[in-house]
C-alpha cells in the first residue's frame, strides 16, 4: 500500500535550480529578495536530512573547540524528522552525544497530568534514543511557583551561560510566526520568562499533543536568548507555512512575525521544504530574480502576475507593461505581448466549462471534460459529511442535473464534530414522541444513560460508543438530506465510516489497508469514469489529508485495470483555501440560484453550523466562507477580462503516480 501519496502531489515542475542550484554564488542571486539564509529540499524528509547533517557538524566542531556542544532544542512537530534522522546517524556511528548538554527551549507550565510535557515529548522521540547523559539533560523545574519565576528564569539563563552559552538552537516556525512560545508581539530584546499562551497557541498544542488538556501559560526562552546561540537552525515544512515562511524571510523584521526577527544573526539558517517555500519570490516569481525555464502553467501564473500588478486585463496588456515589470523574456519568445496575452486568455477560457461531466454530442477539443461517454458513473468521495457540498456543491448539482450517475461517498463518521447539545437536541425530541408512540420503555433507559454521560463529562473525554453511534447517525441523515435534496439517489449514497477515524477522540489512527480495501470495493463496484477527491491538503484537522491518502492508495493498486483507463480524478478544495489560478484546469460558473441552491444544501448540515468544534482559525460559518471563495475564484476570473459569472467551482486533475 502506497499511503502518502498526496504528499508527492506536486503541481508545479520547479526546476531544482530555483529552490537549491549547484553555486553559492547562483543560490546568492536567486535569494536576493531573502532576509534569512533559506534553504530549500525537494522534501521534508532531505530538508530534516540537512538539518541533521548539520547539527553533526556542528557537534564536531564545538566539541574540537570546547570539549562540550551546548544544544537547545525544541519539539514542535516540525522537528521529529531531524531527531529521527540524527537517532540513524548515532546508530551509524557517525555522531557522539556523550559530551553534549541540551536546554530545553520551552515548557508548559504548570505540568499537569497526562497533559503535554516538551521534555517528556523530547525524550521520547529524541533523548532515550542516543548517548546523551542524564545530567547533561537540562530543562525547566516545574515545581517553580509563579512567585519565584522570575528569578528562577534568570538562573535558568545563568545556566546556560555557565556552560559558554548555546552552540546550536534549533526549533520550528510556528503558523503564525511563532519561535518557541515566543508568540507574535514578542519583542526582540525578550529573555527567558513566563508567558500566557493565547487561544491560537493553545489549539495548535492541542492538535499537536492530541490533548484538549492545554495550560494557559508556559516557560519559554526569549528571542534574545535563542538569537544568542552561535549557530540557529529553524524550519517549517509543508503548504501551511508558506505564507509565513514568505514574511519571515522576505519582509522587513517585525514583532508581528517573530521568526523574522532573526533576520539579523549572522549564522541562521531557516529549512523548508517545495511545498513550505512556494510563496517565496524565487518560486513563485522566478522572473523577478532570475531567467525563467518557461512552460504554460508559468507563463500563466506570470500573466495573471503582471495583470494584477497593472490592474489591466489581460488583453489589455502592452509591450511596455511586459518590460516595465521585468517580463521581457516572454517578448523575445512570443514576438509581442498580443501573442502572449492570446495564449493565456485562451488558454483560462477553455478552463470554464458548465458541464462538468462533460458535454455530449459536442466538440471536446478545448474543454476540460471529454463529451463520451454520456451519462458518466461518478463517484464524489467526501471526507467528512459535508465536505462535498462545501467545496463542490454547485458542481455536484450540474453533474445530478446533467444527468450523470452521482455516486456520494462520505469516507468518516464526523461524529466527533456534532457537539453534545445538538445531540441532547434530538433528545428533547424524542422524549415527547416516545410516549405518543409507545417506545419510551427501551428508549428512556438510553436516555437516562446518556443525559448521566454527558453531565459528568470533562473536556476532552472520549464519548461513549452509544453517543457516537448516535451522532454518526445524526452526520448521516444531514448527508442524506442534502444529498436528497440535490437529487443524488438514496442507493448512490454511501457511509464507508473508515476505521482509522473510529477511535472516538481526537487522535487519529493511522491508515491501513482496511480503509483502502474498503474505497476499493466502491470503486470496483461502480466503475466509473469520473472521481472527485478532496485535494484541500490544509485542512486543519488533518482528516482530508489521509481521506485522499485512501482513496489515491485505492486508485494506485486499480490502476491497471481496463476501466481505469478511461476514468478522470478530479481535485477539489475545501472550505480552508483554493486553487490558485495557474493550477486551476477546471472552472465551473455557478449562476446566483445554484448559488443560494448550494448554500440550502450546506444548511441541511445543522449540527455543523455555529455549534460546530473544528471551525478552525477562521471565524466565518462553512457556508459564508464557502460562498465567499467561490465568488473571489469568479471576480478574478473577471477582473482578468474574462467572463463574468456570479460565482465558481475550481478543480485540478490529479493523474496517478
Amino acid at each position: 500500500m502506497r499511503n502518502n501519496l498526496s504528499s508527492q502531489i506536486k503541481l508545479d515542475r520547479i526546476p531544482r535550480r530555483y529552490y537549491n542550484p549547484d553555486s553559492e554564488i547562483e543560490l546568492a542571486t536567486i535569494r536576493r529578495e531573502e532576509k534569512i539564509d533559506t534553504r530549500v529540499y525537494e522534501t521534508a524528509a532531505d530538508g530534516a536530512d540537512f538539518i541533521a547533517s548539520e547539527i553533526v557538524r556542528y557537534i564536531q566542531r564545538y566539541l574540537g573547540l570546547n570539549g562540550k556542544c551546548v544544544l537547545a532544542l525544541g519539539a514542535g512537530d516540525s522537528t521529529f524528522g531531524v531527531y529521527a534522522s540524527l537517532i540513524r546517524l548515532y546508530n551509524e556511528g557517525k555522531v557522539d552525544f556523550s559530551n553534549v548538554i541540551v536546554y530545553n527551549i520551552s515548557e508548559f507550565f504548570p505540568l499537569v497530568p497526562d497533559g503535554p510535557s516538551t521534555l517528556a515529548r523530547l525524550t521520547e522521540i529524541f533523548l532515550r534514543h542516543v548517548n546523551i547523559k542524564p545530567e547533561n539533560i537540562r530543562s525547566f523545574n516545574p515545581a517553580v511557583t509563579k512567585e519565584s519565576m522570575y528569578e528562577y528564569c534568570q538562573a535558568y539563563e545563568q545556566s546556560i551561560a555557565d556552560e559558554g552559552g548555546i552552540d546550536v538552537a534549533l526549533c520550528e516556525v510556528a503558523s503564525n510566526g511563532a519561535i518557541a512560545f515566543n508568540e507574535p508581539g514578542t519583542l526582540a530584546s525578550s529573555y527567558c520568562r513566563l508567558v500566557l499562551l493565547g487561544s491560537e497557541a493553545r489549539h495548535r498544542v492541542s492538535k499537536s499533543y492530541k490533548t484538549e488538556n492545554v495550560p494557559t501559560t508556559a516557560i519559554t526562552l526569549g528571542i534574545a536568548n535563542i538569537a544568542s546561540a552561535r549557530r540557529v537552525l529553524t524550519m517549517a515544512w509543508g503548504e501551511n507555512s508558506a505564507e509565513i515562511i514568505r514574511r519571515a524571510v522576505e519582509e522587513p523584521s517585525s514583532t508581528a512575525v517573530p521568526a523574522s526577527l532573526l533576520q539579523g544573526h549572522p549564522h541562521v539558517k531557516l529549512i523548508t521544504d517545495l511545498n513550505g517555500a512556494e510563496d517565496l519570490t524565487r518560486i513563485s516569481h522566478p522572473w523577478i530574480v532570475t531567467s525563467c525555464e518557461w512552460n504554460n502553467k508559468l507563463i500563466r501564473r506570470a500573466i495573471v502576475w503582471l495583470s494584477q500588478k497593472t490592474s489591466k486585463p489581460i488583453l489589455k496588456l502592452t509591450d511596455k507593461d511586459y518590460n516595465d515589470w521585468g517580463l521581457g523574456e516572454l517578448l523575445a519568445l512570443y514576438g509581442s505581448a498580443y501573442n502572449v496575452n492570446i495564449k493565456v486568455f485562451n488558454d483560462l477560457q477553455h478552463t470554464i466549462t458548465g458541464w462538468p461531466g462533460g458535454k455530449p454530442n459536442a466538440d471536446d477539443t478545448d474543454r476540460p471534460e471529454r463529451a463520451t461517454p454520456y451519462p458518466k458513473r461518478v463517484i464524489v468521495f467526501s471526507p467528512h459529511p459535508d465536505d462535498d457540498v462545501i467545496s463542490m456543491g454547485g458542481t455536484l448539482q450540474r453533474l445530478v442535473d446533467q444527468h450523470h450517475d452521482v455516486h456520494v461517498a462520505y469516507e468518516t463518521s464526523g461524529n466527533i464534530a456534532v457537539g453534545d447539545e445538538d445531540m441532547m437536541r434530538y433528545f428533547l425530541m424524542m422524549d415527547k414522541i416516545a410516549p405518543i408512540f409507545g417506545f419510551e420503555k427501551g428508549y428512556d433507559k438510553l436516555s437516562k444513560e446518556v443525559r448521566e454521560f454527558v453531565a459528568k463529562k470533562k473536556s476532552g473525554d472520549m464519548d461513549s460508543s452509544d453517543i457516537r453511534e448516535i451522532k454518526t447517525m445524526i452526520r448521516q441523515a444531514e448527508a442524506t438530506i442534502a444529498c436528497n435534496y440535490i437529487g443524488v439517489k438514496p442507493d448512490h449514497i454511501h457511509f464507508l465510516r473508515l476505521p482509522f477515524y473510529e477511535t472516538g477522540a481526537i487522535k487519529k489512527g493511522e491508515l491501513t489497508q482496511k480503509d483502502v480495501d474498503i474505497v476499493k470495493r466502491l470503486l470496483e463496484e461502480v466503475k466509473p469514469h469520473q472521481i472527485f477527491v478532496a485535494g484541500d491538503l490544509a485542512d486543519p484537522h488533518g482528516t482530508h489529508k489521509v481521506c485522499t491518502d485512501a482513496v489515491l492508495a485505492a486508485v494506485d493498486e486499480l490502476k491497471n485495470e481496463p476501466w481505469m483507463a478511461d476514468c478522470r480524478i478530479w481535485m477539489y478544495r475545501g472550505a480552508w483555501a483554493e486553487w490558485e489560478i495557474d493550477h486551476i484546469e477546471m472552472a465551473v460558473p455557478i449562476s446566483p440560484e445554484e448559488l443560494r441552491s448550494k448554500r440550502n444544501s450546506i444548511l441541511k448540515h445543522q449540527s455543523q453550523m455555529e455549534n460546530a468544534p473544528f471551525l478552525g482559525d477562521d471565524d466565518r460559518l462553512f457556508w459564508q466562507r464557502a460562498e465567499e471563495r467561490n465568488r473571489a475564484t469568479a471576480r478574478l476570473y473577471e477582473d482578468l477580462g474574462l467572463a463574468s459569472y456570479e460565482a465558481m467551482e475550481a478543480f485540478v486533475e490529479y493523474k496517478p503516480l
